[in-house]
């Protein structure tokens, strides 16, 4: 467990007076450890993609809702970007500070140039409760989204709340 980054999100979370809930468990690297762990039942999850561009330049991380599946082709077109693959480990580490497995919108707390742009889902803002890792696999956060957008405003990284095309 990492408390120290855990109280980083809590804190940040306290201060901008954002009410949430935690549920504590085993290490939880995927959506589907997550949903069979049943964390569903308290709110929604998220998905979280570390994506960047075709020459590297630009790095994105795009929420949606845990069961809905993402075409890269046609969410290029719509954040106005080249083609799109996933970001490595070492390009997740440097830009938001995280492995792979506890990557969630709190990690924009790392990005400390504040250079990666956050796509939320327009499915999420119907959500009254949405799951997030507080940068530690081994808890889940709950709060709604419209707080969980508000703290990556605040934080002051480039973000747009659009529909995220599926295949």
């Amino acid at each position: 467990m990492n408390d120290t980054a855990r109280q980083t999100v809590y804190r940040m979370l306290e201060e901008l007076g954002i009410s949430y809930t935690v549920a504590e468990h085993a290490p939880m690297h995927t959506v589907e450890d997550m949903t069979n762990a049943s964390l569903h039942a308290q709110g929604t999850i998220a998905k979280n993609l570390f994506l960047r561009d075709a020459k590297g330049r630009r790095h994105f991380l795009v929420v949606v809702r845990w069961d809905k599946n993402v075409d890269l082709k046609t969410l290029r077109t719509a954040i106005g970007s080249t083609a799109l693959s996933f970001g490595s480990e070492e390009r997740l580490m440097a830009h938001l500070g995280i492995r792979p497995g506890s990557v969630s919108p709190f990690c924009i707390l790392n990005n400390a140039d504040k250079n990666v742009e956050v796509f939320f889902d327009r499915d999420l803002a119907e959500c009254p409760s949405v799951g997030v890792h507080p940068n530690d696999n081994t808890a889940t956060v709950f709060l709604p989204f419209s707080a969980l957008e508000r703290l990556v405003r605040h934080h002051g990284n480039p973000s747009a709340l659009i529909a995220i095309p599926t295949p």
